[in-house]
């Protein structure tokens, strides 16, 4: 498991973005959550008791953000 990856922060720029960056970046973010909801699913999986519940509870809520984040995307690449 490579827990050593980069935080770029983009939000300085968003408002000043294009809809292609925003596109782009919402995209990136959303398999970022992704793959972090693998790595909390992994240490579920490798924890147990009330730790395991709610690191489990976690990626479900992970998964639901990422959810209305993809409806977000469709609807910017609409241009909605």
């Amino acid at each position: 498991m490579n827990h050593e990856h980069t935080h770029h922060n983009h939000h300085s720029s968003l408002e000043e973005s294009s809809l292609e960056e925003n596109i782009a970046l919402l995209s990136y973010m959303i398999s970022h959550n992704k793959h972090h909801a693998e790595e909390l699913n992994q240490l579920a999986g490798n924890t147990d008791g009330i730790a395991a519940e709610l690191i489990k509870k976690a990626v479900f809520s992970f998964s639901d953000g990422n959810r209305f984040l993809e409806e977000a995307l469709m609807h910017l690449k609409k241009g909605e």
